[in-house]
């Protein structure tokens, strides 16, 4: 099968490696590279199935200046929801691709790992059954893939374990210990699953690969870039400066800010959430521990 990454990043490229086991890959980004199957974006777009891993927040600029409808059938492999209007990704491409020709992908997954053929398992979301099939038939031996028709929940997961990263980051970086990091990362899962379901996603989606098994790999590792934010507040470095050490994109903050907008509007209790965008706007993490804890 012939299949259009678009994105050339670290998962991008990642997704590029994983697929080209099984299937004749080409790839597609807005920065020419010396890579193999590079192709022109009016190339790319002619293929029938394409796996997108174009960040959140650029999703929408990218969509409206670049793509054209030709009845693809595309997998989206980007997490978060969009920080200026707080959509969700699929509401993002409902607008451009009918609901039956795109699908979401969730699980762990650090790129690195997936480079190096390490065993993971993925979930293809989509409420058209037959194309979750078909995208999840195109992975290598080494990613075990499961199908949900529960988009809501792969949404909401893939994008609120971002933000509960950078709280067990800060969690780290203030050495509070293990039984905090533990307590942390269960409420946080409370919590979006809460969040959840008030957008209808399924409870089971977050107590399984989308939701508890992203959430577990993100919020307890330095290879996460959110939880590196994390480590960054906790020492008192501002939003700025922690991104320029990073060097890319951490989809947790604007997901943040996102979910602030949110909780605002629908007067949601988001308790973990509403502390991360605080401290992305400058709290003290002490100030902002004994908030969490009080409340």
């Amino acid at each position: 099968m012939s299949i259009g990454i678009i994105g050339a990043g670290k998962w991008g490229s990642a997704l590029a490696f994983a697929l080209s086991k099984k299937n004749e890959v080409y790839i597609h980004s807005r920065t020419p590279r010396d890579l193999k199957n590079f192709v022109t974006l009016e190339e790319i777009l002619k293929l029938e199935y394409l796996v997108i891993a174009i960040p959140a927040q650029q999703v929408s600029s990218w969509l409206d200046e670049h793509f054209v409808f030709n009845n693809q059938k595309i997998l989206v492999a980007a997490k978060g929801i969009e920080a200026s209007s707080g959509k969700f990704l699929n509401e993002i491409y409902g607008e451009y691709v009918p609901d039956s020709n795109i699908a979401f992908l969730s699980g762990p997954s650090f790129a690195t790992e997936v480079m190096q053929s390490l065993p993971t398992a993925l979930v293809v979301n989509s409420h058209n059954e037959e194309l979750s099939k078909k995208f999840a038939s195109f992975f290598p031996d080494f990613i075990k893939t499961y199908t949900s028709t529960d988009v809501m929940g792969a949404e909401v997961a893939g994008a609120y374990k971002n933000v509960i990263a950078i709280a067990a980051g800060i969690c780290e970086g203030l050495a509070l210990g293990k039984n905090a990091a533990a307590s942390l990362i269960s409420r946080g899962l409370v919590e979006m699953q809460r969040f959840g379901k008030v957008y209808g996603a399924k409870e089971e989606s977050f107590v399984g690969l989308s939701g508890a098994g992203d959430l577990f790999l993100t919020a307890s590792s330095t290879m996460s870039r959110n939880f590196r934010v994390g480590l960054g507040l906790a020492c008192g470095k501002s939003k700025k400066e922690i991104l320029e050490e990073l060097g890319e994109v951490a989809e947790g903050i604007g997901t943040a800010y996102a979910l602030h907008d949110i909780a605002k509007q629908k007067n949601l209790y988001l308790p973990i959430a509403r502390e991360v965008y605080e401290l992305l706007e400058g709290k003290n993490p002490h100030i902002s521990l004994q908030d969490l804890l009080s409340n």
